[in-house]
């Protein structure tokens, strides 16, 4: 993943790899994306998005719409 997130503006995050002997080397954590479609009611469509793990499961919780007007986004974000 390159840059950052479409939604919620996630991004790798960069760390130290530990081995045995604890010598470093740098890492990254990449944001754990998903390909889902996701059924909005208001419109009667399915919308296609890539979310992370833990956006999938706040949308679960309080529904789509709501989870876009807390990020500051309208359905026609999603759309484009």
């Amino acid at each position: 993943m390159a840059g950052k997130h479409k939604i919620t503006q996630t991004k790798p995050m960069f760390g130290n790899a530990r081995s045995f002997s604890m010598r470093a080397t740098r890492r990254k954590f990449n944001p754990n994306l998903q390909s889902k479609s996701i059924y909005v009611e208001e419109t009667g469509q399915f919308v296609s998005v890539r979310i992370t793990a833990r956006e999938l499961r706040t949308i679960d919780k309080i529904g789509l719409p709501e989870f876009l007007r807390r990020q500051g986004l309208s359905l026609k974000a999603l759309t484009e």
